[in-house]
């Protein structure tokens, strides 16, 4: 029988375009995860993994200390993992990282999921001016990106499910939308984010020191 997770694995969710709610009959199936290995694995000189790929497509998993290290960076691809609302496998661990998802939180996230978008802003502009073609996958993402960060800003809650833009944010991806209509939207939401930065309660740093009690009691469960 194949396994469907790596070993240890204390979390798996599925992300991408069916967590967003702009999956088709033919989108994948973008699945990631966390494991948490021996802690004996790490006195010797050859470490663990800090991630696996597979066992199937698509699928990625992060060892849970580098996990928390990108969490705490304010990584939108890994944020995602711990609100994503699909919800494959999850241990008691795995709770209880879900459970501490607020305190990787901080005003941080302008920066990262703000860097995140402009950086497919330009690529998408990089392309059109070199070949002529639009990646429209990426301008959607751009535009989803910027809205999240705003939400989370805002809200404490990272924004994954976005089935009430579904149809415009599927229209952009269909190249159904002008570019310029795009990259107005895209400025739009830029300004929604300053503001959003402005405004936040969100703590100018997340709690390392919770996120570090969390990781002490994975590793001395590690050791029964």
């Amino acid at each position: 029988m194949t396994e469907l997770y790596p070993p240890r694995t204390i979390l798996a969710v599925v992300v991408g375009s069916r967590a967003y709610g702009l999956d088709g009959p033919d989108s994948d199936h973008d699945r990631r995860g966390v494991y948490a290995a021996p802690t004996r694995a790490f006195w010797h000189l050859d470490k663990p993994p800090t991630h696996l790929d597979g066992p199937r497509d698509e699928q990625f998993t992060w060892e849970i200390e580098r996990f928390c290290t990108l969490a705490l960076q304010a990584n939108p691809t890994v944020l995602e993992v711990l609100w994503s609302p699909l919800v494959e496998h999850a241990t008691a661990d795995g709770h209880e990282l879900r459970a501490a998802r607020h305190a990787f939180l901080s005003r941080h996230v302008a920066h990262t999921y703000g860097a995140y978008a402009q950086d497919q802003l330009k690529r998408v502009a990089a392309r059109r001016k070199r070949t002529g073609e639009t990646n429209h996958k990426q301008a959607m993402h751009m535009i989803r990106l910027l809205l999240a960060g705003a939400h989370v800003l805002r809200t404490g809650e990272v924004l994954v499910d976005v089935r009430p833009l579904r149809d415009q944010l599927l229209r952009i991806k269909s190249g159904g939308e002008p570019w310029e209509s795009v990259v107005s939207w895209a400025e739009q939401l830029q300004a929604d984010l300053a503001d959003a930065e402005t405004t936040s309660t969100l703590p100018d740093e997340p709690d390392r020191a919770a996120v570090d009690a969390l990781l002490t009691g994975v590793r001395e469960r590690g050791l029964q």
